[in-house]
């Protein structure tokens, strides 16, 4: 992952709505989510929704596809990864961190 791709996905996530959309998404895994299975559980309207997906389509954590008349967001579980992947790339100098999982460095 780039440098400018990193800042990007960080960007998008650091507004609390969007945060939610991702985390709710991720939650729902490959199956993803419509807009309007989205909405209702995060209780929030549909255009302000739309604005959302969009930034995080554009940082490619989110991703789109039609399924007829609807819509289905998923995450884009690679291009995450790809972020912790760079975020965690010199942990603990550059060494591999005993005990490490993706998500943790029991080390540090």
């Amino acid at each position: 992952m780039e440098e400018k791709d990193a800042v990007s996905a960080l960007a998008a996530l650091a507004q609390g709505m969007r945060l939610r959309i991702f985390r709710a998404l991720v939650g729902a895994g490959p199956q993803g989510m419509t807009p309007g299975a989205l909405s209702a559980t995060l209780d929030v309207p549909a255009s302000t929704l739309s604005f959302h997906l969009k930034e995080l389509t554009h940082a490619d954590l989110v991703t789109q596809e039609r399924d007829g008349r609807h819509l289905i967001y998923r995450p884009a579980i690679g291009h995450m990864n790809a972020l912790l992947a760079y975020l965690t790339a010199h942990c603990c100098q550059g060494s591999a961190c005993e005990g490490a999982s993706a998500t943790r460095c029991d080390a540090c």
